[in-house]
């Protein structure tokens, strides 16, 4: 994706980009600048400073990490702080390789999406003992459980299950609920990709008249030729159409729809999940059925402005949130708000 040149902002324009984005943003957002103004009407200016954040994503030839990048780095103008990059290129050893190489710098803080669950827990740690507060996005970066005891301040995430059970029953519905279908994953490490796994078995479990193909998911590492490549190879194994197709992510569903022009499975009704702009563009050319919103903007916009708070605040790990929901909905030609998520999920504005 190509990076976009943010426009300046005044600070009411920016505090009404915020309010789009969901009054828990406003509401910390007022608070935080509230505090900046008595530390100015004091005479201070610690709460304007410039900050530098480290962020890095999964994989920037994904458009949902790519849109992340953009989101962090159009917000860090607006919020003054400086974002350096270490694209993860899905594979959780490169990423730990990079994050491993510059824990010893000066960040004011970090935000990372890791690749697998894990991976980075050692470099993390290390900028807990340097007092360098982390904030985890999207995937775990260490179960739940072991957040604070390895570093990471708050973990910012969306409902995966919830967001695959709303793709997958919009599915259901649209099929009558029997036919075979086909479940393509992203990567099996990846915490979300589990619980997306597990939000299309609680919905397809329920009609013993849905078939899963290939025995259940088939992982495909969020690649969009792995994914193109298995999902050609069970359309060949079928001699009946195939009722319908759920896939871990919009790219991934979008570099195989062409696969069912002009054969037995070109009525083949198709969801996926992370709703942005090309996903969306494709409900409302009836390429996709459906896609649930996963808020990418929303997602890294919240980590670094959590991030510069908690540093521009002197506050605490133990005053801060463990885990902030970020939710995203369902979105179909019949749901209403399709035009909305697109203004929304515009790279110009990076809100959702």
């Amino acid at each position: 994706m190509t990076d976009t040149n943010p426009q300046s902002s005044s600070r009411r324009h920016f505090l009404g980009n915020m309010a789009l984005g969901g009054s828990a943003a406003l509401t910390g957002l007022a608070a935080g600048c509230a505090k900046q103004d008595e530390q100015a009407n004091a005479g201070g200016a610690d709460g304007q400073k410039p900050l530098k954040a480290a962020f890095s994503n999964a994989g920037l030839q994904s458009t949902w990490c790519a849109l992340g990048k953009q989101t962090a780095e159009l917000w860090g103008k607006l919020l003054n702080v400086e974002i350096e990059w270490f694209d993860g290129e899905f594979d959780p050893e490169k990423q730990r390789n990079k994050i491993d190489q510059i824990v010893d710098r000066d960040w004011d803080f970090c935000c990372f999406q890791a690749v697998a669950i894990d991976a980075l827990a050692p470099p993390t740690e290390i900028l807990r003992d340097r007092g360098i507060p982390v904030i985890s996005m999207d995937t775990l970066l260490v179960p739940m459980d072991k957040m604070r005891k390895t570093g990471v301040w708050t973990q910012v995430s969306p409902d995966h299950i919830f967001m695959a059970e709303s793709s997958t029953k919009h599915l259901v519905d649209k099929i009558g609920g029997k036919g075979k279908v086909i479940h393509i994953g992203g990567l099996s490490a990846h915490s979300g990709a589990q619980d997306r796994k597990t939000g299309f078995e609680n919905v397809a479990s329920q009609h013993s008249d849905i078939e899963v193909l290939g025995g259940g998911v088939v992982w495909c590492d969020w690649k969009k030729e792995m994914a193109r490549n298995q999902f050609e190879a069970l359309l060949e194994q079928e001699q009946e159409p195939i009722a319908g197709a759920f896939f871990h992510s919009d790219d991934m569903a979008l570099a195989c729809v062409s696969a069912i022009k002009n054969t037995i499975h070109k009525d083949m009704v198709i969801t996926a999940v992370d709703g942005q702009k090309e996903g969306l563009h494709a409900v409302r050319d009836g390429q996709l059925a459906g896609t649930t919103v996963n808020p990418v903007c929303r997602i890294h916009r919240t980590a670094l402005t959590l991030g510069q708070f908690y540093v521009r605040n002197s506050e605490k790990m133990d005053e801060v949130p463990l885990e902030v929901i970020t939710p995203g909905p369902l979105v179909t030609q019949e749901t209403g708000n399709l035009e909305t998520m697109l203004y929304l999920a515009d790279p110009a504005h990076c809100l959702v």
